[in-house]
């Protein structure tokens, strides 16, 4: 979703070679984006997205690659 009112976006996607990209997993262009109205609200959801997820197991660490969107 992305509009006038929601500028400030945060740009989800795997590492290369990470062994989700897999055909038979997410794939090599698994992506997403996540919309905001205000850098304040993404800079606070973007430092939510580089903690623990919570209902990952110990010792269980998520790649991802977390970029910032500015209009």
């Amino acid at each position: 979703m992305s509009s006038s009112a929601n500028q400030y976006g945060i740009a989800v996607k795997l590492p290369t070679n990470d062994p989700m990209s897999a055909p038979h997993l997410l794939g090599d262009a698994w992506s997403g984006t996540r919309w905001y109205s205000s850098a304040e609200e993404r800079d606070a959801a973007f430092i939510e997205m580089t903690n623990h997820p919570r209902y990952y197991r110990k010792g269980d660490v998520p790649t991802i690659v977390l970029e910032k969107i500015d209009p």
